[in-house]
């Protein structure tokens, strides 16, 4: 029985010693192997790295040397480190996985440690799927050279050529039986060399673990009960903080009294600097009563700055923009003239236009976000956070609290619910800077429900235009496209993103907002069709000025401009009188995207569907994720009820290509939760304000998807492509998801709704009208 990959070192144990990457990756051995039996292709740490003008692969890029992602210790264990951050996603078993296959070793010798800005490489955020496709592919090459590394050693020693031995179960075997451990042949710095562009990896039709399911190692403890989140994190010494968050964007603390909090039993300090008010007490529930009575007796002084819920969308289009055309394809027309318009020049038949709009939304996080720092009589400020950039986040807090980076140290620690930049970077500025006014022991800081739901960093409301005109044989001769947004990256990396560092005395300024470039794109994320069109035009009309405090939400603007793609090309279908299958099959000449298109249609039975007479419609939709990552397509069968506007989600079959598959159950678990996130934003989701506050804090003033909700049934089929290169599944199915309940809406009821959420309000008022 597999038993679980060890987390070293374990935070929840409070081992944070000050052992450096460098040391931690230094073998012990007693075995000194000479630098002059290593492979010709590997340059020593003094050299320069020769990789012939090639590109590493993956994260091998950003750190090169074998031994930042693998280490062998004298017993044969091995340890994996990647820069990436188990976020439920499933990464660690992925990437153990892959380790064990190119290494040839059983995965209970495997060991992993993630993100930690003392020992792992940096590589960035993990967010828009990206951690297998970077971090994986990193992974497995420098794991298929360190196999390759031992084996020429093992063929020194034992005076054999390598082609004679073979890795196996950790071990370096001889066709005679001779064999050597991979432990008794790692010593110095042996595996301290850059990686080469090419690595000799596995045959796919060799694995065996890889391609396999494998039962998540951070599984057990969330379902009985064990110390799964940082929110269950307890250290020795710990004291427990609340923040005394402004009640609105904007106000000023003005007046409080700190003095009635002193004398309550656990009291050990409370801090105000600025706008920023907290308090440390000894025990949890003590600071929270501390908190209420400081919340109670403060005095702020609060200004209008929001704008009027109902007219969001129209906020959104009148704000300034800078506008950038991304994609300009003209035809070839009659006359030679490039076409300047939708269907300019061609022999148009039916024209058709639609607006589509998404509210803010929040993450909806099931645990407020937490944190815990510790400034030590060294000078070291330690911050365990469920940031998704440690390297970030690290340097806006140094920046806040007025530190070098290299004596700041953030070490992740999964939390209860992420889904994109929540509130979890600003909780680790709470306790970070609580420990930098408090040196000695470990602070807890722990938000609030109502402080969560708040303050959070909201998905960006947008606002889409999509125009067409189809020629004579029923196809798209022409089509534009607009988006409009804010942007959707405020994360940490300077000081400025942080509230606390927003509120303290001496603030600092919020970042600039910029867009995030093309071809991956933030707002205008997946705003480019896949489908060929013979004319086309794409316009994203970026607003740097954000009336809500927003960041990234899961699949950034894809969600929404897949949503609007897909429910325009289901009515650009019906204008054309055609199959809303055979409508997308007509446009695509990607061939993987064709095969998901058929394969979900096949799989579902979409040519028998049911009939909408009785309420019940069918929908359907498809995406390559950013054009670049993992292909998806997805039918839904839904019920109406046509007197309460509520909807059923019957059925769905989706079918998704990510390339080679490192564990088909991971890859199924990432597509089912999406669907269900999708869901729960497409027919509930949305933040309410008035001029002032928020005020949706709380699960009755902000529904989410319910467990009687849920689909009656979901299949995930998986088209395999061995040996093709990893793409990023994890927000591959939030787009066509939210597409598909829309179009099986519209198939049910005849009646298209464009504006996010799709309530049972919404839908009970579209039908009577």
């Amino acid at each position: 029985m597999m038993r679980q990959a060890r987390v070293w070192p374990n935070p929840g144990r409070g081992a944070i010693g000050g052992i450096s990457r460098r040391a931690a990756l230094v073998g012990a051995g007693a075995l000194i192997v000479s630098f002059s039996i290593m492979p010709a292709a590997w340059p020593q740490e003094s050299e320069t790295p020769d990789t012939g003008g090639s590109k590493l692969p993956g994260s091998l890029a950003i750190e090169p040397h074998l031994d930042a992602w693998i280490k062998v210790a004298p017993d044969g264990a091995v340890t994996v480190f990647t820069g990436k951050a188990e976020l439920g996603q499933g990464i660690k078993t992925a990437f153990l996985q892959i380790a064990a296959e190119e290494l040839d070793l059983p995965l209970e010798q495997l060991t992993i440690v993630t993100a930690d800005t003392q020992l792992t490489a940096n590589e960035g955020y993990t967010a828009g799927s990206h951690s297998i496709q970077d971090s994986g592919t990193a992974i497995r090459n420098a794991a298929a050279q360190v196999r390759e590394i031992l084996i020429g050693v093992a063929a020194q020693q034992l005076g054999l050529p390598a082609a004679a031995l073979r890795a196996e179960n950790g071990s370096v075997v001889a066709q005679d039986g001779r064999k050597l451990s991979y432990g008794a042949l790692v010593s110095g710095n042996l595996l301290h060399v850059t990686a080469q562009p090419a690595s000799k990896l596995k045959d796919p039709s060799t694995f065996k673990v890889m391609n396999r399911p494998v039962q998540r190692l951070d599984i057990p403890a969330k379902v009985t009960g064990g110390e799964a989140f940082l929110q269950d994190m307890r250290l020795p010494g710990m004291l427990h903080a609340r923040i005394v968050r402004p009640p609105s964007y904007g106000a000023t603390l003005e007046q409080v009294d700190l003095a009635t909090v002193g004398t309550m039993p656990g009291f050990v300090n409370a801090v105000r600097d600025g706008n920023f008010l907290a308090v440390v007490f000894e025990k949890e529930f003590q600071a929270i009563q501390a908190m209420r009575i400081l919340a109670a007796s403060a005095q702020w002084a609060e200004k209008r700055a929001l704008p009027e819920q109902s007219r969001t969308a129209e906020v959104i289009r009148g704000l300034p923009s800078h506008d950038y055309v991304i994609l300009d394809k003209a035809a070839a027309l009659p006359g030679g003239q490039p076409s300047t318009g939708v269907g300019a020049g061609v022999n148009a038949g039916a024209s058709i236009a639609a607006d589509y709009s998404r509210p803010f939304q929040s993450h909806g996080s099931i645990g407020p976000s937490c944190a815990i720092a510790q400034l030590d009589r060294n000078g070291m400020l330690t911050v365990w956070t469920h940031t998704q950039g440690v390297y970030p986040d690290r340097n806006a807090i140094a920046e806040m609290v007025r530190m070098p980076a290299q004596r700041v140290r953030c070490i992740h620690v999964q939390g209860s619910g992420c889904y994109g930049h929540n509130a979890a970077d600003d909780a680790g500025a709470d306790a970070a800077l609580l420990a930098s006014k408090m040196p000695g022991r470990p602070i807890r800081v722990q938000w609030m429900r109502e402080q969560e739901h708040a303050w959070e960093p909201f998905g960006p409301a947008m606002v889409t235009r999509a125009t067409a005109s189809l020629n004579d044989d029923g196809g798209i001769a022409g089509f534009t496209f607009d988006v409009w947004s804010n942007t959707h990256n405020m994360r940490p990396g300077t000081a400025g993103a942080l509230l606390a560092a927003q509120h303290i005395a001496a603030p600092f300024p919020i970042p600039e907002p910029k867009p995030i470039p093309q071809p991956e794109g933030g707002g205008d994320r997946n705003a480019i069709p896949l489908y060929d069109f013979p004319a086309a035009r794409v316009v994203h009309h970026f607003l740097p000025d954000m009336p809500i405090r927003i960041s990234a939400m899961r699949s950034l603007g894809a969600y929404m401009n897949i949503f609007s793609l897909e429910g325009f090309m289901d009515e650009a279908a019906l204008a054309a009188k055609t199959d809303p299958v055979e409508f997308r099959l007509r446009h695509l000449k990607d061939e993987r995207a064709r095969a998901v298109v058929s394969a979900t249609a096949d799989a579902f039975g979409w040519k028998n569907r049911p009939h909408t007479a009785n309420g019940t419609g069918s929908g359907f939709a498809f995406a390559r994720y950013k054009n670049l990552a993992a292909y998806c397509a997805l039918a839904m069968e839904v019920e109406v009820d046509r007197d309460s506007g509520r909807v059923r989600l019957r059925r769905v079959v989706a079918a998704i290509d990510t390339g080679q598959v490192v564990n088909p159950d991971g890859v199924r678990n990432q597509i089912e939760g999406a669907i269900l996130q999708s869901a729960s934003w497409t027919l509930y989701e949305s933040i309410s304000f008035d001029r002032t506050r928020i005020t949706s804090v709380d699960w009755s003033t902000y529904p989410i998807l319910r467990f009687q909700s849920v689909p009656d049934s979901v299949e995930v089929h998986i088209i395999d492509r061995p040996g093709l290169p990893f793409l990023g599944a994890g927000e591959a199915g939030q787009g066509p998801a939210a597409a598909a309940i829309a179009n099986a809406i519209a198939d049910a009821t005849g009646k298209r709704l464009r504006d996010l959420p799709l309530t049972a309000e919404r839908l009970k008022s579209a039908i009577n009208a």
